[in-house]
């Protein structure tokens, strides 16, 4: 299995987790990698040896460059012995397939950008933004004024602040949130 994993603590917390949903399982290998540089990166043979079990599985992970992943493999002793080789091709086997299944998505540092807009210009904004694939409206507050709440791509803030500028013809006064990672849909053909 793969599940995703933003913290070290998540990762365990599915080892664990997983260690339950199967208790009568006699090994629980896997491997993690947490961060955008993958900065922090785990794996455990869980009794098989050393080498036959967790880093098959680290390999399929760097292989495919997927970070904040754990990938699990829970195997039940059937009585067969499968050798060094046959149990890494065994585990490197099951996580390469639980990753073809895995839906794997591309996260982008991103900022919520909250912006007042005058009611009479909403329409001419609204109409842009509806048009744009580079934002992504969060939530709208209506009431004198309009307070729109705007997702966008950190590389693109600058963009949007002078696209935003030139709709409104007058400067445009912005809240930022710091970064965060979002997963973008994909842009359409």
């Amino acid at each position: 299995m793969a599940l995703p994993a933003h913290s070290e603590e998540d990762a365990l917390r599915s080892i664990r987790d997983t260690k339950k949903a199967f208790r009568t399982a006699t090994h629980y290998c896997y491997a993690y990698v947490i961060g955008a540089n993958a900065g922090i990166m785990r794996y455990s043979d869980d009794g098989e040896p050393s080498g036959t079990a967790g880093l098959p599985i680290m390999g399929v992970l760097q292989n495919n460059g997927i970070v904040n992943i754990c990938a699990m493999v829970v195997r039940y002793f059937g009585g067969t012995l499968l050798g060094t080789g046959g149990l890494v091709r065994a585990y490197g086997g099951a996580c390469a397939l639980a990753v073809e299944k895995a839906k794997i998505v591309v996260m982008e540092p991103t900022r919520r950008m909250t912006v007042l807009i005058p009611y009479p210009m909403w329409g001419k904004v609204q109409h842009a933004l509806n048009t744009s694939s580079i934002v992504l409206t969060e939530e709208t507050t209506y009431g004198i004024s309009v307070v729109v709440t705007l997702l966008v791509r950190d590389e693109n803030i600058g963009a949007v602040s002078i696209s935003l500028q030139n709709l409104l013809n007058q400067t445009v006064d912005y809240e930022l949130s710091d970064i965060f990672m979002y997963h973008w849909p994909p842009a359409e053909d």
